[in-house]
């Protein structure tokens, strides 16, 4: 049996912890002038992933 394909994309972005899948936040590159503070300082968490889209991600990456 062939080895499972991870799919590159996902492997940058999203990493396995313990409790469960952590993601960045997107918007947070330019466009930063209309931003209130907060919603920037906001956009810089690492959070994790919603348990309704993990079968998804785990499908995507095999070997997490």
């Amino acid at each position: 049996m062939p080895k499972m394909k991870t799919n590159r994309g996902a492997a940058k972005r999203f990493r396995a912890t313990a409790n469960g899948i952590k993601r960045g936040q997107s918007h947070h590159r330019h466009i930063l002038t209309k931003k209130s503070s907060k919603r920037k300082r906001l956009l810089c968490r690492i959070v994790q992933v919603n348990e309704a889209d993990q079968p998804s991600i785990r499908r995507m990456l095999p070997y997490l």
